[in-house]
């Protein structure tokens, strides 16, 4: 009897455990059918970023790019860009042209205090904006080569240039039409996928053979230089020990030959993608901030290249209407005044910015009047009461002020027509962009129109011929500068102050 019960138990025991097992299996069986069925219905693009490797080499047909994280201002932004093309021009490698960011949406920090987010945190910040650009139709995309003419220097091959949105799809394996992004089907997934990949662009993942080379380096740490036999050298600007103390800091910056670093025969040589952080500099304390590549002595081509991208036009279209605003509405020699009193440090200088004004007014009412006066400024008209505005717009005896406004016929029209012409698309390595433009072009209307007020108002200063008065310090005012230099108005006889 004994034995009998043992035999149920056993018998009992090994039923359970069969159903157990069938259970299990039964569950498996689910889950997979489960999983199978749920990512059929996702578009293989889609699905492309997860089963294939961290770098589509597929799609990438054996081209090497260069990425960088813009920010600021687009002053800065511009400056980044010249620095990217001749970060490509050393390394050969394929430019990664971005769009133009919001003001300030990415801010970098203080490299003079050695307070900087680090790359891999900007490039993933960029990367988000970008994202946030393409899916949100209250604002639009704009690439930098939509703005800044660099045909020139892609059509003689000095460059080779791929627009963001096309190295997006041939990174990600993502097959969509960004202008079309925020009506795609899928939305949700896809964006998560984006943000995958974004993270694994950003170097968060790490550095990846002969797929991604994330740089760590910044203006902590680095100061990067070509050709000045300089390669391990302490730079001369090194944090004081006040600041080590204070700040808890120990960086030592160094300088680096770009091409030894990151040229042939080195990791970063084999990765297909080599991802900057900022590629901001400016001159400090004797030396610059992060890059150093004022002349390049051994190599022609780059040092004819410094010489090119010293100033980039803006393309003809703005530069066109600009001229048109001058000539056509302004009719005469006038006087630019570009005024930036809300932003940051500007705030408190408004005696010295309005003083300087005054005083090339001042000296200007012993000619013929009225004096006309082209204001581009960011203090709204209904802020002027109380301000030396205020006086020059009563002024209407001596002052005939011109001010240029968003929604002008000028800058719409001009802003339609540079959607249309799509330069930064036609310009890229991906032969069908060009197609693919013209199609969205009928199936996406743009809801928006891109900002480009600045650009015009800027060609409008660089025509002024009785002078320029500009906010000291402005990244803007150095522009105008610099195309007053290079005389973007040939038929005005312009007077520098």
């Amino acid at each position: 009897m004994k034995n009998l019960s043992r035999n149920r138990v056993w018998r009992k025991k090994g039923f359970y455990n069969t159903m157990s097992l069938l259970s299990i299996f039964l569950l498996i069986f689910i889950f997979i059918f489960a999983y199978v069925s749920y990512t059929s219905h996702f578009p293989t693009s889609l699905l492309s970023i997860s089963t294939t490797s961290q770098c589509a080499t597929q799609n990438l047909d054996g081209q090497k790019f260069i990425w960088y994280a813009p920010h600021s201002g687009f002053s800065n932004q511009l400056s980044e860009f010249k620095n990217a093309i001749l970060m490509a021009a050393i390394l050969n490698r394929t430019l990664v042209v971005p769009p133009i960011l919001d003001h300030h949406a990415v801010a970098l920090g203080s490299c003079p205090k050695f307070r900087v987010l680090g790359p891999a945190e900007i490039r993933l910040s960029v990367w988000d904006h970008v994202i946030d650009l393409l899916r949100h139709r209250r604002t639009r995309y704009v690439s930098m080569a939509d703005i800044i003419d660099i045909s020139s220097l892609v059509s003689s091959s000095v460059i080779q240039t791929i627009d963001f949105r096309d190295f997006i799809s041939l990174w990600c394996g993502v097959k969509v039409d960004f202008d079309c992004f925020s009506e795609s089907n899928g939305l949700s997934s896809l964006l998560d996928n984006l943000k995958q990949c974004g993270s694994r662009l950003s170097g968060l993942d790490g550095n990846v053979d002969k797929c991604i080379y994330a740089l760590e380096e910044d203006c902590r740490t680095t100061v990067w230089t070509y050709q000045q036999n300089d390669d391990g050298v302490l730079d001369s600007f090194q944090p004081d020990e006040q600041l080590k103390k204070k700040k808890k800091i120990s960086y030592v910056r160094k300088r680096r030959d770009v091409y030894m670093a990151l040229g042939p025969g080195s990791k970063a040589e084999l990765a297909a993608v080599l991802a900057f952080g900022s590629l901001f500099t400016a001159p400090y304390k004797g030396s610059e901030l992060y890059l150093d590549f004022h002349e390049a002595p051994r190599d022609q081509r780059i040092s004819s290249l410094i010489q090119k991208i010293e100033f980039l036009p803006f393309v003809s279209l703005i530069t066109s209407a600009g001229k048109e605003y001058a000539l056509e509405t302004i009719k005469g020699p006038f006087l630019c005044a570009q005024l930036r009193l809300l932003d940051g440090q500007f705030k408190n200088h408004w005696k010295a910015t309005f003083l300087a004004l005054k005083n090339q007014v001042d000296s200007l009412k012993n000619g013929p009047l009225p004096i006309s006066i082209f204001v581009m400024t960011d203090l709204p008209e209904a802020d002027w009461a109380g301000s030396y505005l205020e006086n020059l717009a009563r002024d209407s005896v001596s002052i005939k002020l011109h001010v240029l406004k968003e929604k002008d016929e000028l800058v719409i029209r001009t802003a339609k027509k540079l959607m249309e012409t799509g330069h930064g698309t036609r310009l890229g390595l991906v032969p069908e962009t060009v197609d693919r433009m013209n199609k969205v072009k009928q199936q996406c209307p743009p809801q928006i129109l891109p900002d480009i007020l600045l650009y015009i108002e800027e060609t409008v200063c660089s025509c002024a011929s009785l002078g320029f008065v500009g906010t000291a310090g402005s990244t803007i005012a150095e522009t105008i500068e610099l195309m007053r230099r290079f005389n973007i108005c040939p038929s005005h006889s312009q007077t520098a102050l």
